[in-house]
């Protein structure tokens, strides 16, 4: 039986004066988002063990949504607040004022906008981090927010792992820190000398090893870039070649058989070959050359002939026969023009109007991550088709201009997937917003080639991964679970450079500052490194002296104040380094209430303008009580905020 109102109000005004009176030192951050990005930023702020012992979450969502993926909602220790708009009054109730960040993480770039600019009235001074797909929308935000502001992409983020699995390389993207360019690359792919730390060893019977302590045997490593093309871009050059290589005939002859339909087809080349068969017996018996039987039969077809009487039984009968078979061309052929331009006319319609390939990629969904995925795939010179149940979907304008065909209909059907010669493509990438979907489509692909490399966009981490071992599917991806470091760290002000993903998990790289009288001042560098967690590749002396990167990094060289210190770690790591690097703390646990529990709830004394109830007096016509900024009863609880503006609690 869910708990009465009354109740759960007195709970918050009795948690709002615990709040008050003692106050709450860890930082807030309020987090906009109801889908699987959301979910993991908010998990991993709830479990960041930050320098000044945790921190509180407080989540807006809709009253009423639909997750594709886990429910950012159901985290336990989140204040959750429902709200259908982004406006002041809800910042206001989610205590936004004063709080140390927050995150817009809707995939809707106008709102976030708004719920920028309606947050900004709120408190200009705090931290805002906006998911945005509209690089040029991006720009403007920046410039037009006086607050502090980081505008990411998940989907530009994303998009480069998904690329380098369609070609079955590593991610194809480089990254630039300081005076150096790194790049990730197989070992055997680079020189021993420009091996920056390893990422990866893959020979690990229970899986993937992230920063092994074996530099030596892994598979996987960060690389100065020297020149030399990333692997992906080989890949994309070596299909480039072989599909100018296909053979034009076969090509002519699979669209000259997708033409007209099969039994219309069938009914042309039987006519043809009775045609052709009369034309060798007419040549036999008239005694005449080939062409001669050619002319022949071309004209007793097409136009008759005079009847003469005096012609062999045979011959006779032979023409009449062709005369028949020219009654019967001519309306097949008729047929055949009709219905070929009818398919054409609703082949254009549909996007369905398109030659047989070989060596393609196919993207389903030109949704963000898709549009992306098609232009860096464009970008390489690699031939692209698209599919999307859309006629107009976000990337129809790109694709146009990329000159990218795109097939309109429901992937999961296969004469979509046989439009888009699905059966002779080197890869298909599965990115729509609907993970049932996308399982239906890569099952679909499968029936029309057993080996075809499938790489799958999912929402729920765990799911795809649970997909990937079970169905054999192929490669499976979550965008959210790739991207969700990058925010992490623009939101906790961590200078997170870029994100690597490797497999199915993704290693931010960072540059973290050292504060005086931090546990790593005056420690030695080799107190940082920690197997399996985090990898120092550089550091920056205090006073902007210039960068020592690896090769020069001495391990008993001492860190000082002031320095900047740049790994490669796993999010654990890279809370460990964050806490060892800050300044030291001198505030103290939250004094709990001393009263005695009845029903679960401390009983605490009740503090001026409360009824004996433990509800606070208030005036007439006075909204219910919330809690403040600061945070949440020990429960979870729900804010409802009317459309009205008033707040009541649920």
């Amino acid at each position: 039986m869910a708990e009465p109102w009354r109740d759960r109000a007195r709970r918050a005004v009795e948690w709002n004066w615990r709040l008050r009176s003692a106050g709450d030192p860890r930082p807030h951050y309020v987090i906009c988002g109801r889908d699987a990005l959301a979910y993991y930023v908010a998990r991993a702020m709830l479990e960041s063990d930050l320098p000044v012992g945790g921190a509180r979450v407080t989540v807006v969502v809709p009253e009423r949504y639909r997750s594709n993926g886990p429910d950012v909602a159901g985290l336990r220790g989140v204040r959750v607040i429902r709200s259908e708009r982004l406006d002041v009054a809800t910042f206001e109730a989610a205590g936004l004022a004063g709080a140390t960040g927050l995150a817009l993480l809707h995939q809707d770039d106008v709102g976030n906008l708004h719920a920028a600019l309606c947050a900004q009235a709120v408190d200009q001074r705090v931290r805002q981090v906006l998911r945005m797909f509209n690089g040029t929308l991006a720009d403007g935000v920046r410039k037009l927010l006086k607050a502090p502001v980081e505008v990411l992409s998940d989907a530009e983020m994303a998009a480069p792992a998904f690329v380098a699995a369609a070609l079955g390389e590593v991610d194809p993207n480089s990254f630039q820190h300081r005076d150096k360019t790194l790049r990730v690359a197989r070992r055997a792919d680079v020189r021993a000398q420009d091996v920056v730390c390893a990422l990866a060893d893959f020979s690990e019977a229970q899986g993937v090893e992230l920063l092994p302590a074996e530099q030596a045997g892994a598979d996987l490593v960060l690389a100065e870039a020297t020149g030399q093309p990333p692997g992906t871009e080989v890949a994309a050059r070596r299909l480039v070649r072989a599909r100018r290589r296909r053979r034009p005939v076969a090509v002519l002859l699979r669209a000259v058989r997708g033409f007209a339909t099969r039994k219309i087809g069938i009914a042309v080349m039987l006519v043809l070959a009775l045609i052709a068969l009369l034309g060798m017996l007419i040549s036999r018996a008239e005694d005449v050359s080939p062409l001669e039987a050619l002319y022949l039969t071309l004209v007793t077809t097409l136009s008759g002939a005079d009847p003469d009487t005096t012609k062999a039984a045979d011959a006779q009968i032979m023409q009449v026969v062709l005369n028949l078979a020219g009654l019967a061309l001519i309306p097949l052929i008729t047929a055949v023009v009709v219905d070929g331009i009818v398919n054409a006319r609703l082949a254009l319609h549909t996007g369905r109007l398109q030659p047989a390939r070989a060596g393609h990629v196919v993207v389903i969904g030109l949704g963000n991550v898709g549009t992306r995925v098609m232009a860096q795939l464009r970008e390489y010179d690699v031939e692209v088709v698209a599919i999307d149940k859309d006629p107009e979907p976000r990337g129809a304008a790109l694709a146009r201009q990329l000159e990218v065909p795109l097939i309109v209909g429901d992937a999961a059907l296969p004469e979509t997937l046989v439009a888009a010669s699905v059966a002779d493509c080197q890869a298909l990438v599965v990115a729509s917003t609907d993970d049932v979907a996308n399982l239906e489509a890569a099952l679909a692909a499968r029936d029309l080639r057993a080996d075809l490399r499938v790489v799958l966009r999912f929402f729920d981490g765990d799911f795809a991964e649970r997909v990937e071992e079970t169905f054999a599917l192929g490669v499976s991806r979550s965008v959210s679970y790739l991207a969700a470091p990058a925010f992490i760290g623009a939101l906790t002000e961590r200078a997170v450079i870029t994100t690597i993903p490797v497999d199915r998990h993704a290693l931010p790289v960072a540059e973290v500052p050292v504060a005086a009288g931090s546990e790593l001042d005056g420690r030695p560098l080799d107190m940082v490194n920690r197997d399996g967690q985090v990898r120092l590749i550089a550091r920056t002396p205090a006073g902007g002296a210039k960068t020592i990167w690896w090769k020069d990094l001495d391990p008993r060289q001492v860190i000082f104040a002031g320095d900047r210190l740049t790994v490669v770690a796993r999010r654990r790591g890279l809370d460990w380094l964050t806490r060892q690097c800050a300044p030291p703390t001198r505030t103290g646990p939250v004094p709990r209430p001393t009263g005695p529990v009845q029903g679960g709830v401390h009983t605490v004394p009740s503090p001026p303008g409360t009824t004996d109830s433990g509800v606070a007096a208030s005036a007439p016509g006075a909204a219910h009580p919330i809690p403040p900024a600061g945070g949440g009863p020990p429960d979870e609880f729900e804010l409802t905020r009317q459309h009205d503006g008033a707040g009541e609690v649920s």
